[in-house]
């Protein structure tokens, strides 16, 4: 038997779709067939279109918290409280 392979991302190793349209129905048989809501994007490395199951609407901008404080090296090591 021949089974369809569909190509993937070599960065997020997620199914490409050609366009918008095409993952958008991928999408709308998964909601009918398993009952998994999927988001469509536009991915930024290989530049088709992948599903996601994350709300796009959900995410919130990640705010930088300005330099890192330095940790030791040491395995186990608890700074001491003032």
């Amino acid at each position: 038997m021949h089974y369809f392979e569909p190509k993937r991302c070599a960065s997020t190793s997620k199914i490409m779709y050609h366009d918008k349209l095409a993952a958008q129905r991928a999408a709308d048989l998964s909601l009918i067939e398993r009952g998994a809501q999927l988001w469509v994007y536009r991915c930024q490395y290989c530049g088709s279109w992948h599903l996601t199951s994350h709300d796009p609407e959900g995410y919130l901008p990640t705010v930088s918290r300005g330099p890192a404080k330095p940790r030791s090296r040491k395995r186990g090591f608890k700074p001491r409280r003032k």
